[in-house]
């Protein structure tokens, strides 16, 4: 299987590379550098704590970079003429993509029938940004789960192909809720890689109904999403 990830270079995106490439070889991960930024202040505490919690917890307190794991190119944007050119080289049979910008038409199909997206929440009623701390503001805690999707021209749009929810336990701080999505977005890919193995390609089905769309949390909200969050897994 030619595999291909396109993802950014975060502590959490680093711990997936490391666990995808384990177990499947990657040909290639596609690092893209630019991020959307917020005309707001977004930025909690709570995500300082998250991470030097997930630092400490996958990698020792030790260095992490995703080139330590697979091949990379690093590009301004996915969309990026150098990364359609490799990928066209490349000819991957499945690109999982886990949290770049939206994908040009032109990226889509240098993989059209094995492209899919990781989503960190059910797109049938959150798509976007942030969508674990939009669950939780609206006190829907059934729908913090990690969702693969098949990738097309709307975002998160496309079929489902696996979905999981989050194992939340007694306790747990809203700075172990990235840790939890991104070990079951590992399981995820992990079965529906061996879906692809076994049956030479994804089984999905469409979705029921378009999510509500969201962006940026502001960090005043996340205040009050870190204290209904934690009062909520103090009485499971």
């Amino acid at each position: 299987m030619r595999l291909v990830i396109l993802t950014t270079e975060t502590l959490h995106h680093c711990y997936f590379v490391r666990e995808v490439t384990a177990s499947n070889p990657v040909d290639l991960v596609v690092i893209e550098r630019d991020h959307p930024i917020a005309p707001f202040d977004t930025h909690h505490a709570f995500e300082d704590q998250r991470d030097a919690y997930e630092r400490a917890t996958w990698f020792g307190d030790g260095r992490a970079s995703i080139e330590e794991f697979a091949e990379t190119l690093e590009v301004k944007s996915a969309n990026d003429p150098d990364a359609i050119d490799r990928l066209r080289r490349i000819r991957p049979e499945v690109i999982i993509v886990f949290g770049t910008a939206k994908l040009s038409r032109a990226v889509i199909e240098t993989c059209s029938n094995g492209i899919v997206n990781l989503h960190g929440g059910d797109p049938e009623h959150y798509r976007g940004l942030d969508s674990r701390l939009w669950a939780i503001y609206h006190g829907e805690y059934e729908q913090l789960m990690v969702t693969l999707h098949r990738l097309n021209d709307r975002l998160d749009d496309g079929e489902i192909v696996v979905q999981r929810p989050l194992p939340l336990r007694r306790g747990m701080g809203i700075h172990e809720l990235r840790r939890v999505s991104t070990e079951v977005c590992v399981a995820v890919v992990r079965t529906a890689l061996g879906q692809w193995v076994g049956d030479g390609g994804f089984t999905s089905r469409p979705q029921r109904r378009p999510g509500r769309y969201y962006s940026f949390m502001p960090a005043v909200l996340k205040e009050l999403c870190r204290s209904k969050f934690e009062a909520y897994t103090r009485e499971l």
